[in-house]
This record gives structure tokens, sequence and C-alpha cells, in this order.
């Protein structure tokens, strides 16, 4: 039974949230940092040391006179997370230590997956061997897949190629094969949360992710928005404003693909619509319609979320580069402001899993604080025990 914790856990804590953000650093920075006097900075680190959280990491290149500092660490006994990037043709993981630190990243074509168990072992196979020069436990695993995702297990209209994974099978068959805590989403989210990490003065934002599928993810005061039912995020089921196609017609790979053959254009591969050279008439046709596409979509995002920024990314954005001055030129006319719409570099299997890992730094970070916050027990006033975690 726990006491209700005391300022003393709550600077304990405050230490280590920066210690989790800007380690290596010294007890200077740190004090600097947490706002706390010398001495209460002195006691947490020794106390977050005895707990396995803290080690010392080298120090510093001091020139002249004066006294090196040690820089403050955390081991890589501490343990680590692992996101993935589960998509048709490629999967990407990667493994950082709680610090965000990269310790390993690998991508490899998708196997040929018929049936689910085989999935998640195939998938947490990839991790183990991601995972094989990790130290310390594996604290969270979050996946993201072309779908939208419900609670963290259910997923919902995914690509065709995986639609033996909707429903929360996947979920539980691998959360049986890993001994960590496993959360699903969808890969808009994932590359939405990298965009927000990486900064954070954005606070309301949509994004389109233009790949197998046509998948969409929002934030509002730079949280990402989870809707409570399966409709949410389904925008690609909206007209397209190009005859009677859908956005996801329009707006993925498999569907832009379908419709460019059915213009004339001979395409083993999408890329081959932008890469290769072609009857110039119907690839403007193919141009139009998908210019259409982008203009409806972020269209009805700038009406209903009048987002600040809209971002678009995947295996179809070279396209969108080529046409997003139309686009942009198209939006003024129509629309009394129009976002910030912009297309993102993107890693095929590493980007998303990048920002799968951020969505598990988080939640790990946040177990880690709980437990130290959380460790004192009532038959034990003045000690603080290991946290539990």
């Amino acid at each position: 039974m726990t006491t209700n914790p005391t300022s003393r856990d709550y600077n304990k804590a405050s230490v280590l949230d920066v210690l989790l953000s800007h380690a290596p650093l010294t007890r200077n920075k740190l004090i600097e940092l947490t706002g706390l006097s010398k001495a209460t900075v002195s006691r947490a680190v020794e106390e977050l040391r005895a707990d396995g959280f803290v080690v010392d990491g080298g120090v510093d290149e001091v020139t002249g006179r004066g006294r090196r500092s040690t820089y403050l660490d955390l081991p890589g006994t501490t343990g680590h997370v692992v996101g993935v990037s589960f998509g048709v043709q490629t999967t990407g993981v990667l493994v950082t230590d709680l610090r965000g630190r990269e310790i390993r990243r690998m991508t490899a074509p998708t196997a040929d997956l018929h049936e689910v168990g085989g999935a998640a072992r195939w998938l947490v196979d990839l991790i183990e061997q991601a995972t094989a020069s990790a130290l310390g436990p594996l604290r969270q695993v979050v996946a993201a897949v072309p779908g939208r995702v419900r609670n963290g297990t259910e997923i919902f209209g995914p690509a065709e190629s995986m639609k033996i994974f909707a429903g929360a099978d996947l979920h539980r068959a691998i959360e049986d094969l890993v001994e960590a805590p496993v959360l699903l989403d969808s890969d808009a989210n994932a590359s939405l949360l990298g965009i927000l990490t990486n900064d954070a003065t954005i606070t309301n934002a949509a994004l389109f992710s233009v790949s197998t599928i046509l998948n969409f993810a929002s934030c509002t005061e730079h949280e990402l928005a989870r809707g409570s039912t399966p409709a949410f995020g389904d925008i690609g089921v909206l007209a397209s404003g190009a005859g009677d196609e859908i956005l996801d017609e329009l707006l993925s790979t498999r569907g832009l693909l379908r419709f460019a053959r059915a213009r004339g254009l001979d395409l083993e591969r999408v890329e081959d619509l932008w890469e290769e050279q072609h009857d110039e008439a119907s690839r403007a046709e193919v141009l139009e319609a998908f210019t259409t596409a982008i203009v409806t979509a972020v269209s009805v995002v700038a009406v209903t979320l009048d987002p600040e920024s809209v971002y678009l990314v995947g295996r179809l954005r070279p396209l969108v580069d080529e046409v997003l001055p139309e686009v942009r030129g198209r939006l003024d006319r129509s629309l009394p402001a129009v976002p910030e719409i912009r297309t993102v570099p993107h890693l095929i299997g590493l980007s998303t899993a990048q920002g799968a890992v951020y969505a598990c730094l988080t939640m790990a970070q946040e177990r880690l604080r709980d437990a130290v916050l959380g460790a004192r027990s009532q038959n034990q006033p003045a000690e603080q025990s290991a946290p539990a975690f």
C-alpha cells in the first residue's frame, strides 16, 4: 500500500523527466533545467542512481582552470522500445533506448502473409532481430498499420491485401508473443506524431498518407485527434469531385494505378507515372483527376477542422509535388483562407516507425515517472524503495 507522493518524490520525478529528455547532461545543467537546488538535485540523482536509472557518462571538455563536470546518463539496462511500420510492401523496425537514442533500425520486404498468427510470429521475429543488441527489458511496442485503428487494438478499413488483419486478432497475437505492452495505430497517426514531435510549434494540423490506401490524421492543440467510432478518419469514402471516383480511388497507389491504366497508360507500378515518359494527353487526364482529388480533400478538412497546416506523405508524394502549385492556386480561388500545404520527405518503412517510437517513449516514460512517484510505501516513510517498472 502506498502513500501519496511527497515533494521529495516530485523533485525526483522532475529530475528523471529532464534526464529522459536531455541526457547526457552535467549536474549544473540539470540544476538549471529543473530549477531545483543543488542539494535537492544531488539527493535525487543519488536515489535514481541507486534505483538503476542514472550512471556516469563521461566528463566534459573543460579548457583552462576549473573542475571537469561528470555527465549523467541513463543506462542501457533501463530498457528499450520498438516502433514498427507494418506496410503492405515494406516493414520497418526502429529500436531506441528510453532517451530516444537509436539502437538499431532495419527494413524488410513484408512477407506474403495469409493468417494472423503467422503474421504476428513474423513481426515478432523481426523485432527480436532488431533488439538483439539492446540492453534491459523491452518496455513498449507500437506498430503502425495502413488502416484506421480504434483503442490501440482494433483495425478498421485496412489495405485490400491486409484484410485478414481487420479486427483485434493481430493485436492479441503479438501481445501473446512479446513480454511488453503492445499498441496498434494508423500509419497516418504515426506520421503526424513524428512531425509534431519534431516541431513543438504546431497546434492544429491535418495529414494525408497517400500510399497503399488513403489514410488521414489530425491534431488539435498539438494532440492527435482520435474518434470514438470506426467512421472517424475514413475520408477516403468521400466523393473526389472527379467523375464518380471516391478519394481513395485517386489518392492511393492501388486506386490511381487502376485509374491510369483505364486511361490507356501502360504502367507496371504507380511510380512509372512520374519516372517514365507517357502519352501526354492520357497523363494529363490522370493528373487532372489527381489534382482535383487533392483539392477536394484539403477543402474538406479546411472548412471542417480549420488546420493551420496540411501535410501529405507517402509513396505518391513525388506526384503531389508536381501538382502542388496548381492545387494551391485552385484553393486560393475557392477558399477564403488556405492552410499551409506541405509535403514531407518519407523514408519507406522508417519514417512511420519513428513516429511509432515517439508514441512508445511517451508511454514508457510516463510509466517510469508514475513508478517513481508510487515507490514509497507506508511502512517505510523515510526510505525510497526502487520503483517497480
